[in-house]
């Protein structure tokens, strides 16, 4: 069903279609929401990237479960995806790091992440000191504290606006290796 709704959501030439909220909480139990981009996804979970000591980073590392939500108000439609949270290997992280293009990669590198820092020439001297070190690779290499995450879903709700707020909502929930559906009312 997601790779369906997901595949109308690319070729409804959606602004940013893979765009999803990223709702963490830390080791307090304070929530915290942020955009993030889905990079991949497949029967294992979904994929995004990120500096493993920022704040999201922090947040997974003391409270390892999130939920997804990705909002398609053209399409009148979302889904919200709760789960467990791990680390994808470094394998991989380092083939999504390499496939960036180098100013992201250079950027990522430059950047303290969710960390104070005292104005803008801090990152803009950064890059430019990384800029003259790496300026004949093709690649950096990647940083240690970088990487990809994958929500393992277990609970996944499809909603489709309709007349009347009659909204369509289907709930699928993972029990062991099967899924459960449930229509929800609205």
């Amino acid at each position: 069903q997601f790779d369906y709704w997901f595949r109308e959501a690319l070729n409804s030439q959606l602004l940013e279609p893979n765009a999803m909220t990223l709702a963490t909480v830390d080791a307090q139990g304070q929530p915290s929401a942020r955009i993030v981009l889905l990079k991949s996804f497949d029967q294992q979970g979904f994929v995004f990237y990120t500096n493993y000591e920022s704040r999201k980073g922090e947040d997974l590392a003391a409270r390892p479960r999130a939920a997804l939500l990705f909002a398609w108000l053209e399409l009148e439609r979302q889904i919200r995806i709760e789960g467990s949270v791990e680390k994808v290997s470094e394998a991989e992280s380092l083939e999504y790091f390499q496939s960036r293009p180098l100013g992201s990669q250079i950027g990522a590198w430059a950047s303290p992440q969710s960390r104070p820092i005292s104005g803008r020439e801090v990152l803009e001297n950064a890059v430019a000191t990384l800029q003259k070190e790496y300026a004949d690779v093709p690649a950096l290499p990647l940083p240690p504290f970088w990487g990809g995450y994958r929500v393992r879903p277990e609970r996944m709700e499809f909603w489709q606006g309709r007349e009347n707020r009659l909204h369509d909502r289907i709930r699928y929930t993972r029990s062991g290796g099967h899924w459960t559906i449930e229509r929800l009312a609205p």
